[in-house]
């Protein structure tokens, strides 16, 4: 019999910038390749994943541009924080998401970084670019939210008087 535990996710750093600056019309889970002092400094949160994006060069997916600081305790073993990373995903997915990238407008971007269990895992967003309206629409609707839930509140203080 197989044990199936549920694995305890610690998601270590999102990428709220990508939600501002793109439509995410798909999520998909992907492994990364680290060093070891990569992944204890991961595990102190010394990691930063804006302005970073995904490429897929020779069948192969990469991340470019995440910054993970180097490990205080690590010498020589640290590695260059802006490296290119490897993320592993099965080659016919890897295959899908080139044939959508490759389609007008779509980019592969990080949205977050987290532990599930053990190992490092990344969350793909596949994701269409907004243009400076739809941020704007996009804002004034959060501020809307954002004031109707404040009247709600005081309007339900004014009940509880």
């Amino acid at each position: 019999m197989a044990d199936n535990k549920k694995q305890a996710t610690k998601v270590v750093a999102q990428n709220k910038k990508a939600y501002h600056d793109y439509f995410v019309d798909e999520k998909y889970e992907a492994g990364i390749a680290l060093f070891g002092t990569e992944v204890k400094s991961i595990r102190q949160g010394a990691v930063n994943l804006k302005d970073c994006y995904c490429s897929i060069k020779n069948g192969e997916l990469f991340v470019v541009g995440m910054h993970i600081s180097p490990y205080e305790k690590g010498n020589i073993f640290n590695k260059e924080p802006r490296r290119e990373r490897k993320l592993l995903m099965h080659k016919r997915e890897i295959m899908k998401l080139g044939g959508l990238v490759a389609q007008k407008g779509y980019t592969l971007v990080p949205l977050s970084l987290y532990f599930s269990g053990k190992n490092v895992k990344v969350e793909l967003g596949l994701c269409r670019g907004k243009k400076l309206y739809d941020k704007r629409d996009a804002l004034a609707e959060k501020q809307a939210d954002r004031e109707m839930d404040r009247r709600m509140k005081d309007s339900h203080r004014s009940y509880e008087d």
